[in-house]
């Protein structure tokens, strides 16, 4: 089959090179010159010409890039093409995305795709919404991307992209448990015990009921800096995990453990937290707790 790819970065590049290993034909369009084979949008979907239904995978940041892109698409291509989304779009944008191409007559596919640099090898876990006619056409990429048993056709114009949302928020508790439980290790063997840390994690890949393929990355980041003493403890949100706890709170489904994981990487980003330093107030308020000025501060 042929196909077009949008952003040949670290997802798309690699998935563009496992489709060609598969023996289908990808165009891939990047703004790095270097990575590109056409020379805009237009360039590639004039690349695809021939084909009795031009599909096309974006792969870009949600918001803005998305945006524009599938709006330029909109213009580029004809009734009966498919536009696929694969990037982590808020599924209300997919929804809205999908109305705008159906008037167009085009169809949208909004795919939910996970597994990261280890895709290439291991294949992408797919979550798709949009209706079966379309995913139909586009299945023999969906069957060469993703693993046995890794594919999903979660529903309507919108799932992929929910169900992919919720996904990353049970990442994100799930890291978080393994973060807690390594922070926990270390503290006791400083304390005395002198614990195996990077052992206990990898013998937990082994027979243990947490063990998962989180964990497996877990043991290879301790292979390489057992103490991560080379790591910042910083760490960014893509917006998944807002918006699962944003659809918890819609839905009065209780969320605590995601919530938590999310407010935790909110606390990473701050050298000094302002709410620590009222909380620190009040306690010497009410009960006389000693404070620690910022002159007095450790460094």
């Amino acid at each position: 089959m042929k196909i077009g790819m949008i952003g040949l970065g670290k997802m798309g590049g690699n998935m563009t090179q496992r489709l060609r290993l598969a023996g289908h034909e990808v165009v891939g369009y990047d703004r790095d010159a270097a990575l590109t084979s056409v020379p805009d949008l237009a360039g590639l979907v004039a690349a695809l010409a021939s084909e009795p239904v031009k599909v096309v995978w974006s792969m870009v940041p949600a918001g803005s890039p998305t945006e524009a892109t599938v709006t330029e698409l909109i213009g580029l291509m004809s009734s009966g093409d498919i536009i696929i989304d694969g990037g982590n779009s808020r599924f209300t944008d997919s929804q809205r995305r999908a109305a705008l191409c159906a008037e167009h007559s085009i169809g949208f596919i909004d795919a939910g795709t996970s597994g990261g640099v280890w895709g290439l090898t291991e294949g992408y876990c797919l979550m798709v919404g949009g209706t079966a006619a379309d995913v139909a056409i586009v299945q023999p990429i969906f069957d060469t991307l993703a693993p046995e048993n890794g594919f999903v056709h979660a529903g309507a114009s919108g799932a992929g992209h929910y169900t992919k949302m919720v996904h990353n928020g049970i990442e994100y508790g799930l890291m978080q448990a393994y973060a807690e439980g390594w922070e926990l290790l270390m503290a006791a063997s400083a304390d005395g015990l002198a614990l195996n840390v990077p052992g206990a994690f990898s013998a937990w890949r082994n027979g243990s009921v947490v063990r998962s393929w989180l964990l497996d990355l877990a043991d290879r980041a301790l292979d390489d800096d057992p103490s991560l003493h080379e790591l910042k403890g910083y760490a960014n949100d893509s917006g998944e995990g807002r918006w699962t706890v944003e659809e918890g709170i819609r839905l009065s489904v209780p969320t605590p453990v995601i919530s938590a994981s999310l407010y935790a990487r909110f606390v990473s980003r701050q050298d000094d937290s302002p709410a620590m330093k009222m909380i620190a107030a009040l306690r010497n308020q009410f009960g006389g707790h000693a404070v620690v000025h910022e002159a007095e501060a450790p460094k």
